[in-house]
C-alpha cells in the first residue's frame, strides 16, 4: 500500500505534466515532444511535474522510503524489482527527456541535488541494516540516487556514463538480490549477525558475489569500474561543461562521498554472509543443485564479460550520449585511461571505503548517537503523520455528511442535479421547440401517463402507487408502438414488469401506508425538490431532442446490419455487433449490480450465528425428492397456497422457456434478442416462485445465480474471440452458412453466442434478485414469525 500510493501520487502528477506537454505540442506521442522541445512557462510546469513522477518511481528523496519496504516481495521478485522494472522507468524517462529538456529551468539543479542526496542518504542507512536483503534495498536507493544525478546532468558524457551505470547496475543488483534469496532458502536467516562461515560451505557463491559486488563497489575489472570510471570523469568537467564553477565542484564531491559509501556497504555485504565471526556458530547450509546458484554465475560471468568489453560497448552508448552537444573529453569505457583525475579519486573511494567499513563499529555508533540526540527529517515518518491525517479527516467528513439518513442522501445528489446541470439547461433553453403529438393515440397514451403520475403521488398506499408507477412504463411501450419500434416496446414491457414484480417483493418489508404526518416544513422541502427535479429532467429531455444538429448516426445502420451483421433487426444488430463493447461494459454493470444486491440482502450467517445454507439447498432429510413436474417438494403457508395457480404455473413453465430461447435466437431477424429472451424466463422464473416461494424456485432453477452470471459474461466475452479464428476482428459478426443433410442450410452468425451470454446474464440477475429480494426476505419473514411465536409463548400465562 505505502509503494502503491507513493508512486500512484507521482504518477498522477506526471500524468498532468505529460497533458501539459501534449497540449503545448499537439501531440501526446513523446517522439514528437522531444523533437519538438518547446519551452515556456507551461512547459516548464509541466516538465517538472513529470520529474516529480520519475523520481517518485525511482524512489529518490523525499519518495525513497517506500522501496526498502518493496523488498518483502520474493527475492527474485525483488532482484528484478530493484534492477529493472519501475525504479528503472523513472531513470528511463528523465534519459528519454534529457536531451530536449535539460535546459529548462529547474531541471539539472533538481535531479543532481535530489540525486547525490539520495546517493548519501541511502549508503547512510545501508550500513546501518543488519538483514542483507534489506542492506541491498538501502544500496538501490543510494545507486538510484547515482543514477539520477548522471542522466539528469544533462551532458555528453554524463549520459553516457549515465547508461553505462544502469547497465552495470542491472548486472550486479540482480546477482546479489539472488545470491541474497540462495543464502535464505539454504540456511534460513538473513541477519548478518547469525550468518558465518559461508565461504567454505559455498565457494562458487562466494566468488560470485565478490565479482558483483566488487562492481558495485566500483572495482577493476567489473563493468561497475568502466561506468563509474566515466562518471566520475563526467563530473570533474561538470563545472566547465556547464559553466557551474563552484557547485561543480561541491556535486563531485557528493559523487565522491556517496561512491565511498558504496564501497563500505559492498564490503559489509560480503563480510556479514562469508566471514567467519567470532562467537557465531558456523552455517551448515542445506544442499541445492547446482542449477539453483547458476542465474547469478551467468550474471557475475557477464559483468566480467562486459567490463573487458568497454571497445565494444563505447559506440552502442554514444549513440544515445551523442544527442548531447560535445565537452570536455570524449567519452569511452576502458579499463585504463591512464594517470587522471577520475583515477585518483577512484583510489580515494576504495580507500576510504574500505577504512570506513573496518572503522564499522565506531561509525555504527556515530550514526546511532546521531539518530538517537538529533531529530533528522524522516520522510518516512512525515508519510505516516500525511496518513494519520486523511485517515481523521475521512473519519471526521464522514461523521459529517454520512447521517444515516436516505432522504438527505438524495436531497443531496439531485439538489447537485438541479443547481449544476439545471443551470446549463436554463442557459440552453433559448431557442428550443417543442412538437406536438403525431397521432391521438399519442395524446391518448400521454394523458394516461401524466394521470397515473399525479394519482402515484397523491396515493397513500405503497403498493398502489407502484402500480401506478408501472402504468407509466407500460404507456411508454404504447408510445413505442406508436412509433413503430415493436423491439423496444417489447423489452419495455419485460423490464416494466420485472420491476414492478420487484417492487412487490420488497413492498412486503414496508408499512402498507405511506406516513400520514402532518405536512412541516421539512416535507414541504421534499415535495419542491422533487418538483424541481422533475421539470429539469423535462428539459433535459427536451434540449437533447432538439439539440441534434447532423443526421443521426443509426441512419447508415441499415445496409450494414445485414451485410455485415446478417440480421435485419438493426436493433439488436446494433447491441450485439456495432456497439457489442458498450454491451459488454454494460453487462459487466449488471453482474456487480447483481453481486451488489446479494451482499445487501443475503445474509451470510442465521440469526444464531450458524453458516447459512445455500438457498437452493434441499434437505434430504425433508422428503424432497427432486425431479418430479407436476408436485411441489415444500410448499408454502396453506393461507398464501392456490393450488390452480401451482398446477398451471408449472404446465406453462416449460412453453415460455422454451419461447425465451426462441426470442434469443430470432433477435437477429425479428423483435427479441438475449435481453428480452432473459427477461421472459427471468419472469417464468419469477412466477414458480410466485407460486410455491423459494423452495419452487430451488427446483425451477437448482442452480447458484453467480455461476449463471459467470458463465454468461465469460460467454459474452468468449465470442468476441470467435470471429478472430474466422479472419475477423473482436467482436465482429462472421456469418457462416452450414449445410445440413437433413434440415437444409443452416445461417448462423456467430454473434449469436454473444446474444446467449447476454440472455444467461439477464437469467442469472433475475434468480440473484429472486433469492435476495424473493427468498431472502422470506427467511426474514419466517424468522420474524418464529420470534414472534417464542416471544407470545414466553408471555402466556402458565
Amino acid at each position: 500500500m505505502n509503494a502503491l500510493l507513493v508512486t500512484t501520487f507521482g504518477g498522477l502528477a506526471m500524468l498532468v505534466g505529460l497533458v501539459m506537454l501534449a497540449g503545448e505540442t499537439g501531440t501526446p506521442r513523446l517522439q514528437e515532444i522531444i523533437a519538438a522541445a518547446p519551452s515556456g512557462t507551461a512547459v516548464t510546469i509541466g516538465v517538472l511535474l513529470v520529474l516529480v513522477g520519475a523520481i517518485s518511481k525511482s524512489a529518490l528523496v523525499p519518495f525513497h522510503f517506500w522501496l526498502p519496504g518493496a523488498m518483502a516481495a520474493p527475492t527474485p521478485v525483488s532482484a528484478y524489482l530493484h534492477a529493472a522494472a519501475m525504479v528503472k522507468a523513472g531513470i528511463f524517462l528523465v534519459a528519454l527527456l534529457a536531451p530536449a529538456f535539460a535546459d529548462v529551468p529547474g531541471w539539472r539543479p533538481t535531479l543532481v541535488v535530489l540525486g547525490i542526496t539520495t546517493m548519501i542518504l541511502g549508503g547512510l542507512r545501508a550500513l546501518r541494516q543488519y538483514d542483507v536483503k534489506l542492506l541491498l534495498a538501502y544500496g538501490t536507493v543510494s545507486q538510484l540516487g547515482f543514477l539520477v544525478a548522471m542522466v539528469g546532468a544533462g551532458t555528453r558524457s554524463a549520459a553516457f556514463a549515465g547508461l553505462a551505470l544502469v547497465c552495470a547496475h542491472g548486472l550486479f543488483k540482480s546477482a546479489l538480490f539472488l545470491v541474497v534469496g540462495i543464502v535464505d532458502r539454504s540456511v534460513g536467516t538473513r541477519d548478518l549477525r547469525e550468518l558465518s562461515g559461508l565461504r567454505q560451505a559455498r565457494p562458487v557463491l562466494f566468488v560470485v558475489t565478490l565479482i558483483a559486488a566488487g562492481s558495485m563497489a566500483g572495482l577493476p575489472p567489473f563493468l561497475g569500474f568502466t561506468a563509474k570510471e566515466s562518471g566520475l570523469a563526467a563530473f570533474v568537467d561538470l563545472g566547465h561543461d556547464l559553466d557551474w564553477n563552484g557547485w561543480g565542484v561541491l556535486a563531485l564531491a557528493g559523487i565522491v562521498v556517496g561512491s565511498i559509501l558504496t564501497v563500505a556497504y559492498s564490503a559489509r555485504f560480503v563480510w556479514g554472509i562469508f566471514a567467519v565471526k567470532p562467537g557465531t556458530a558456523i552455517c551448515e547450509p542445506k544442499e541445492f543443485s547446482p542449477a539453483f546458484q547458476s542465474v547469478p554465475v551467468v550474471l557475475a560471468a557477464a559483468t566480467v564479460v562486459t567490463g573487458l568489453a568497454g571497445g565494444w560497448l563505447t559506440p552502442r552508448l554514444m549513440a544515445y550520449a551523442a544527442q548531447f552537444a560535445p565537452g570536455s573529453h570524449e567519452p569511452v569505457l576502458t579499463l585504463w585511461h591512464g594517470f587522471t583525475l577520475a583515477l585518483g579519486l577512484s583510489i580515494v573511494i576504495v580507500v576510504a571505503g574500505l577504512a570506513l567499513f573496518a572503522w564499522r563499529r565506531p561509525v555504527a555508533a556515530a550514526q546511532h548517537a546521531v539518530v538517537d540526540r538529533v531529530r533528522m527529517p524522516d520522510a518516512e515518518r512525515a508519510y505516516n503523520a500525511v496518513m494519520r491525517g486523511v485517515d481523521r479527516l475521512s473519519i471526521e467528513v464522514t461523521g459529517l455528511t454520512q447521517r444515516g439518513s436516505l432522504p438527505v442522501y438524495l436531497g443531496v445528489i439531485l439538489l447537485v442535479l438541479i443547481l449544476v446541470p439545471g443551470t446549463a439547461l436554463v442557459r440552453a433553453w433559448d431557442g428550443v421547440s417543442v412538437r406536438g403529438a403525431d397521432s391521438r393515440i399519442q395524446l391518448a397514451v400521454a394523458a394516461l401517463m401524466a394521470i397515473a403520475a399525479i394519482l402515484t403521488v397523491r396515493s397513500r398506499r405503497r403498493l398502489r402507487a407502484v402500480l401506478l408507477v408501472g402504468v407509466t412504463g407500460y404507456g411508454t411501450a404504447l408510445l413505442f408502438v406508436a412509433h413503430g419500434a415493436p423491439d423496444l416496446a417489447l423489452t419495455q414491457i419485460l423490464v416494466e414488469t420485472f420491476l414492478l414484480v420487484t417492487f412487490v417483493l420488497v413492498m412486503r418489508r414496508l408499512p402498507p401506508f405511506f406516513s400520514d404526518r402532518p405536512f412541516n416544513v421539512a416535507r414541504w422541502v421534499r415535495v419542491a425538490i422533487g418538483v424541481a427535479t422533475g421539470v429539469v429532467v423535462s428539459g433535459f429531455a427536451l434540449v437533447a431532442a432538439d439539440a441534434r444538429t447532423a443526421r443521426p448516426v443509426s441512419d447508415g445502420f441499415a445496409k450494414p446490419a445485414v451485410e455485415y451483421g446478417g440480421g435485419y433487426n438493426i436493433v439488436n444488430v446494433t447491441l450485439v455487433d456495432i456497439r457489442a463493447w458498450d454491451t459488454l461494459g454494460e453487462l459487466s454493470v449488471l453482474v456487480v449490480a447483481a453481486t451488489g444486491v446479494a451482499s445487501l440482502i443475503f445474509l451470510i450467517t442465521d440469526r444464531s450465528g450458524r453458516p447459512r445454507r445455500p438457498v437452493h439447498a434441499i434437505d434430504a432429510a425433508g422428503d424432497e425428492p427432486a425431479g418430479r413436474w407436476l408436485r411441489s417438494g415444500r410448499a408454502i403457508a396453506d393461507a398464501r397456497r392456490s393450488i390452480v395457480f401451482e398446477i398451471v404455473t408449472r404446465l406453462i413453465f416449460h412453453t415460455v422457456i422454451v419461447f425465451s430461447v426462441y426470442l434469443m435466437l430470432v433477435g437477429h431477424n425479428a423483435p427479441g434478442g438475449g435481453f428480452a429472451g432473459g427477461l421472459v424466463a427471468g419472469l417464468a422464473l419469477m412466477i414458480r416462485y410466485l407460486a410455491g416461494g423459494r423452495a419452487e424456485l430451488d427446483e425451477a432453477a437448482p442452480i447458484d445465480a453467480g455461476v449463471v452470471l459467470g458463465i454468461g459474461l465469460a460467454t459474452a466475452a468468449l465470442s468476441g474471440l470467435l470471429p478472430t479464428l474466422l479472419g475477423g476482428g473482436v467482436l465482429q459478426s462472421a456469418i457462416v452458412d452450414i449445410h445440413l443433410p437433413v434440415l437444409g442450410t443452416l445461417h448462423l452468425v456467430t454473434s449469436v453466442f454473444f446474444d446467449i451470454g447476454v440472455y444467461l446474464v439477464v437469467v442469472g440477475l433475475s434468480l440473484d434478485v429472486l433469492r435476495s429480494l424473493g427468498g431472502g426476505i422470506d427467511s426474514q419473514i419466517g424468522a420474524d414469525a418464529a420470534e414472534d411465536g417464542r416471544t407470545r409463548a414466553e408471555g402466556a400465562p402458565a
